[in-house]
C-alpha cells in the first residue's frame, strides 16, 4: 500500500514538473550555468598556480641560504673555528631538510596544477560540445515553431474555404475555355475553307501573270517561245488582211 502511494505521489509531482518545464529555457539556463563555471574554475586554477609560485620562491631561497651557509662553514673551518662551523652545519642540516620538504611540496603542486589544466581543457571541450548541441536544439525548436505557425495559417486558409473557392474558379474558367474552343471549332467547320484556299491560290496566279506581263513590256523578261510564235502569227494575219 505504501509503495503504491509513493508511486502515485511521484507520478503526480512528475506530471507537475513536466507541465511547467520549458525545454528551450532549460537549455538556455544550462548554457549560462556552463559559462558561469568558467570564472570559478579559473579562480581555482589561479590559486593552485599561486601556490606553485610561492613554493618556487621558497625553494630558491632555501638554495640561496644553503649556498651561503656552506660558504660560512668553509670559512669557519679555515679560521679554525670549529664551534662556529658546527653551528652553521646544524643550521645547514635543518635547511636541507626544509629544502627537501619544499621540493616534495613543489613537485606535488606542479602536478596538481598540470592536472587542473587538464581538467579545465576537458571541461572546456565538453562545454563547447554541449553549448553547440543546445544552440542547435534551440534553432531546431524555433524552426519548428515557425513551421507550426505556417501549418496553422494553411489550416486556417482551408477552414475559411479559400481552397474550395480557388478550385471552383479554376473549374469555371476551364469550362468557359472549353465552350469557347468548341464554338470556334463549330464556326470554322461551317466556313468553306477549301473554297477560300482555292480563291487565294487563284489570286496568287493572277498576280504572278500580271507581274510577268509588266516585266515583258519593260524588257526585264523575254517572252516564252510559244508566246513569241503566237505573236508573229497574229502579226502576219493582220498584214494579209
Amino acid at each position: 500500500m505504501w509503495q503504491r502511494f509513493k508511486r502515485a505521489m511521484r507520478s503526480m509531482f512528475g506530471w507537475m514538473i513536466s507541465s511547467v518545464e520549458d525545454p528551450e529555457r532549460i537549455l538556455e539556463q544550462n548554457i549560462r550555468d556552463l559559462n558561469d563555471q568558467v570564472p570559478k574554475m579559473n579562480e581555482s586554477i589561479a590559486m593552485v598556480k599561486a601556490n606553485v609560485t610561492l613554493l618556487e620562491k621558497e625553494n630558491q631561497k632555501y638554495k640561496t641560504d644553503s649556498t651561503e651557509l656552506t660558504s660560512k662553514i668553509k670559512a669557519a673551518l679555515q679560521a679554525s673555528r670549529e664551534d662556529i662551523a658546527s653551528d652553521y652545519a646544524t643550521r645547514l642540516q635543518a635547511l636541507r631538510g626544509a629544502l627537501l620538504r619544499n621540493e616534495q611540496q613543489l613537485s606535488a603542486a606542479r602536478q596538481g596544477f598540470d592536472k587542473a589544466m587538464q581538467v579545465k581543457q576537458a571541461f572546456m571541450r565538453e562545454k563547447d560540445r554541449k553549448t553547440q548541441e543546445a544552440m542547435q536544439a534551440l534553432r531546431d525548436a524555433r524552426r519548428a515553431k515557425w513551421q507550426s505557425k505556417v501549418a496553422d495559417a494553411m489550416e486556417s486558409f482551408q477552414v475559411a474555404g479559400i481552397d474550395a473557392t480557388h478550385d471552383g474558379m479554376l473549374h469555371k474558367i476551364e469550362e468557359q475555355t472549353a465552350v469557347n474552343e468548341a464554338r470556334m471549332d463549330m464556326a470554322m467547320s461551317n466556313v468553306d475553307t477549301q473554297g477560300i484556299k482555292i480563291e487565294e491560290e487563284a489570286e496568287k496566279i493572277r498576280a504572278n501573270e500580271l507581274l510577268k506581263q509588266f516585266k515583258q513590256e519593260m524588257g526585264l523578261e523575254a517572252p516564252a517561245s510559244g508566246e513569241a510564235g503566237s505573236d508573229k502569227t497574229i502579226g502576219k494575219k493582220i498584214g494579209v488582211q
